[in-house]
Order: structure tokens, then sequence, then C-alpha cells
């Protein structure tokens, strides 16, 4: 990364090893040394992204000695204290998660998808994202009353008000920061890899036509592929040399890659 020029991404989506995870594949790093390991990469993240871009850090929390250790959370104040806003946590709810049966817990099914930017102000299009707004509003909208035709503040006082009349007409809705996306993907190379859905989600919600998304643990290629699809240029860096390969086959898979797209 430290070939890449000063603020030239406009997204980072990634997905690095977690905590002593993958071992076979990248070695794992222990829960107690994961910070230490991630800060200075996480200061070259910061030197690449645009100052209006973000970056999203798909991770989950492990195991140790029968308690979730702190490794994330203790890199989230990590992150912090190097100049990184903890601007928003999405969660994968992953929808079809492995069955299994444990003594003290029930099996995973979400993973942290944490949202850092480097301001308040970021490019976010948020229309891109929409969903269709549900079954709900059949029945909802088809006889309002009085109360549903103004705004009523929340009797809780937290500040928030609603106008029911306002989803008349509408067949599109703001989705919540909860993505139900299925674990299943494509390629069957990697120990890893994510569900192409979930890159695309976020790509569509930080990137324009032609922006540069990265992905610094790139793997078999999941985010490149998927910003390709979506008309984004993008750069991809992986350690291991057949993972590498593999990514570069899945792109061109995908369709013969334009020049001006080529692989980082």
């Amino acid at each position: 990364m430290s070939e890449f020029p000063d603020d030239c991404v406009d997204l980072i989506v990634t997905s690095p090893p977690y905590a002593d995870s993958r071992k076979k594949t990248y070695g794992g790093i222990h829960p107690d040394g994961y910070v230490e390991w991630f800060i200075p990469i996480a200061a070259e993240l910061k030197r690449v992204l645009k100052n209006d871009g973000s970056f999203v850090l798909n991770i989950k929390e492990r195991v140790v000695g029968g308690e979730r250790h702190t490794y994330v959370l203790e890199l989230v104040l990590a992150l912090k204290r190097a100049g990184w806003l903890w601007t928003e946590e999405y969660m994968w709810h992953k929808k079809n998660c492995s069955p299994g049966k444990w003594p003290n817990r029930f099996r995973d099914a979400w993973e942290r998808c944490l949202h850092f930017t480097k301001q308040k102000q970021f490019r976010m299009f948020q229309e891109n994202v929409m969903a269709p707004t549900g079954d709900w509003a059949k029945t909802r909208l088809k006889k309002l009353g009085d109360n549903d035709k103004i705004r009523l503040n929340s009797q809780v006082g937290s500040g928030f008000g609603k106008n029911i009349a306002n989803w008349v007409g509408r067949d599109m809705a703001y989705p919540t920061n909860v993505l139900h996306i299925a674990t299943e993907c494509g390629n069957k190379n990697h120990s890893a890899a994510f569900p192409k859905e979930l890159p695309s989600w976020f790509i569509k919600l930080f990137t324009a036509e032609d922006d540069l998304v990265l992905d610094p643990f790139m793997g078999s290629g999941t985010s490149c592929v998927a910003a390709y699809e979506l008309g984004r240029n993008y750069a991809g860096i992986e350690l291991k040399e057949e993972y590498y390969s593999e990514a570069v086959s899945n792109l061109n898979d995908a369709r013969r890659i334009p020049a001006q797209r080529k692989l980082i």
C-alpha cells in the first residue's frame, strides 16, 4: 500500500483475518496482539482514503477461554485514538448460518461491519440501497386516521416523530442497519470468502460509478468483482500468491477486464 498516492481511494471495504482464525490460510494473529498488528495497516488505509471516503471493516470477536475476547472493541477504541470516526455499525445477519450446539452459547448468526470515516461529512448515496416498503403498508395505509396525518412526537421523549401519511404511494423505503444476507458464495477456493452481496451493498451506498474501491485483504477477489460489476474501479492486495491468482481468475470469469479497471 505504500506505493499508493495519498487521498486516492473512495471506499475501503474488507474482511481481514480474524484473530486466531484461518491459521492454515494466513498463520493467525493472537487476539492479544491483534490491535498492535492492525494499527500500522490502518494508518496506511487512512493515508490513501479520500477525506470524504469510507472504510468498512467486516470483523467478529472470537471466544477465548470460555468468554468473548474484547479485541474488536479494543480495535475500535484504538482506531478512534488514531483519528478515525466510528460513524456507524452495520450488522450482517447470516440468514443460513451453520447449525451447531455449544454448552454455554448459541451459534453465531451475525458479524459486525464497522463503518469508519475521516470526517463527519462523507459521500453517501442512500437512494442506491433502498428496499421495498413491505406488505405492512398495504393494510396500515389503507385507512388513515386523523392522528396519522400529522407529525406525532415520540411519547418517550426521544425527540423523534413520524407522519404515517408520508408513506402513502411509496414503494421503496430506506433500509435498516441490519443486512440479511446468506453466507453462500460462488467461490469455494478460499477459506474465508464472504458473499458478493455484502461488499456490493456498501459499494452502492458509498461510491459512484468510476470511483476507486480498495480491498487490502483481497482473498479471492470478491470485493473487486463486486466493484467491477457495479462499474467501479478497484484495487486489491493479497499476501498469498494462490489467492491472488484465484482473484484474477474470478475477475476474468466476470468478463474481460478493461485496462482502466485492471487489478493493481
